[in-house]
């Protein structure tokens, strides 16, 4: 069991009240850590150490803030034994998933430090003779950063890198089912030599994340909020922001479609649809929610990626599987309801279907229609639906019918067809012949309808953390008509 504390004003401490709570393994039923109970006055303290840290930090040179982030990331890299021990207990996830987040986490350090000479803005023609008008990007001050279980390492760490790189400071709110693995982001930080102050990790049981949420967004000196998580959750965050009139960036739920045209590669497909539909026993926003493939080759297609989904082997996350532990019990309850449900209105089920535990096997769902929950439903597990269609349009229509637009996929040889395709898809990202699952530091990511607005990673990153100001340099001698 890790015993843990939480990061404030540069830190390790207890909650206030004394009080912790502990994170069970979904696997074992054993604590896997135990954590501060954070309460508002913890939140509080919180806020109070990173704006006290905002006017020093805001004023470090970009060569500085570049040389810590990319001390962090090497930090944070060396650490990938101890991500994946902690990530095993708390989350149910396999090694080499942790090892992932690990490498993809450093990655996202270094593209921020690589951002923090590309904080830019621009000279502006003014119509008053004699003046120079810019439109210049400053830091915004304390950024609220809330980060999901899924991909701990990955988006704990995309919570606050970017917020960083642009000077501003930063309170990461831990996800309670992963409080160990978001405090060694913190650590990673803190022993990169970060100021006290500009690193901030509370943790709080469920029971009271509601309060300490609506605090930190309340707190004046909060500027800016990021959250990736559910769209229920998201909605709640959404309101509170505009409440307090705070700019949100918003990454939430995802049913992301893998289309199949009648054209494509159909080994290419299924290997595209396998890794899509089952990393981390598909428990990623971006995870592939439907399987939408053309009867003309629907047959062949399902064969090939039954047989592969037949094969992966699902277990102890401990051991060498490719699907490990559910984030609890109650979710691998929910797969067999979809499954269930599935059948009983008709859907075959082609690949899987046991349930052991907190394991749920890779499981595929034919011939799945509307009103079945898997059609409906983001899983956010490893039961997924094929949905056969008639045409191109259909496929498109299938895809488009949807609260959600994160990810998408679109398979075929005919590359000007696959983009007039995914032109016509309602989604924040889209990649032909490419698993929905995919991601890099530097990219725009983010998702339209349901799944939310704004964008992480790179340039486009840049607007979401900064305020961009008006600045006019004037001639004093102007003449003024009274």
């Amino acid at each position: 069991m890790f015993e843990l504390q939480q990061l404030i004003g540069g830190k390790f401490v207890s909650a206030k009240s004394g009080r912790t709570y502990d994170r069970i393994d979904p696997y074992t039923g054993k604590v896997a850590s135990r954590a501060p109970a954070s309460g508002v006055e913890d939140a509080k303290a919180a806020v109070s150490a990173a704006a006290a840290a905002f006017p020093g930090w805001s004023q470090v040179g970009p060569g500085e803030r570049r040389a810590l982030l990319m001390k962090a990331a090497d930090v944070l890299a060396a650490k990938a034994d101890e991500f994946a021990r902690i990530m095993i207990e708390e989350t149910g996830g396999t090694a080499p998933w942790a090892g992932f987040n690990t490498m993809l986490a450093a990655g996202i350090l270094r593209e921020a430090a690589s951002m923090t000479t590309q904080i830019q803005g621009e000279v502006i023609p003014s119509d008053k003779p004699g003046t120079l008008a810019m439109g210049i990007r400053q830091a915004a001050g304390v950024c609220l950063g809330i980060a999901p279980w899924n991909a701990p390492v990955i988006l704990g760490t995309r919570a606050i890198a970017m917020a960083l790189a642009c000077g501003n400071t930063v309170i990461l709110k831990a996800s309670e089912a992963c409080p160990g693995i978001h405090l060694l982001i913190g650590r990673s930080l803190v022993e990169a030599g970060l100021p006290d102050g500009v690193i901030n990790v509370i943790t709080n049981a469920p029971e009271d994340a509601a309060e300490i949420v609506e605090a930190l967004i309340a707190a004046p000196e909060v500027r800016r909020v990021n959250f990736t998580g559910s769209t229920k959750v998201g909605r709640i965050i959404g309101e509170l922001c505009g409440r307090h009139l705070k700019p949100a960036l918003l990454e939430l739920g995802g049913k992301a479609p893998f289309i199949v045209l009648d054209d494509a590669d159909i080994d290419a497909a299924v290997n595209g649809a396998i890794f899509g539909a089952f990393a981390n026993m598909g428990q990623i926003c971006m995870s592939t929610e439907r399987i939408i493939v053309d009867e003309k080759i629907a047959d062949e297609f399902v064969a090939k990626l039954a047989a592969r989904a037949s094969k992966l082997p699902a277990g102890d996350p401990r051991g060498h599987v490719v699907l490990g532990s559910l984030v609890s019990p109650e979710a691998a309850a929910k797969m067999e309801e979809f499954i269930a449900d599935g059948l009983g209105k008709g859907a075959k089920l082609v690949a899987g279907g046991k349930r052991e535990g907190s394991v749920v096997e890779a499981t595929l769902l034919d011939y799945v229609k509307p009103g079945m929950r898997s059609f409906d439903e983001e899983s956010f597990g490893p039961v997924k639906p094929i949905i056969r269609v008639q045409s191109e349009a259909e496929a498109i229509k299938i895809a488009n019918e949807s609260e959600y637009g994160l990810s998408s996929s679109v398979y075929s040889r005919d590359v000007q067809r696959a983009l007039a395709v995914a032109a016509q898809i309602q989604s924040g990202i889209c990649h032909i012949n490419g698993p929905t699952v995919h991601d890099e530091a530097q990219m725009p990511f983010g998702g339209v309808k349901n799944s939310g607005y704004g964008r992480f990673g790179g340039k486009a990153a840049i607007s979401e953390f900064t305020d961009l100001r008006w600045i006019t340099v004037e001639n004093p001698q102007q003449h003024y008509p009274f």
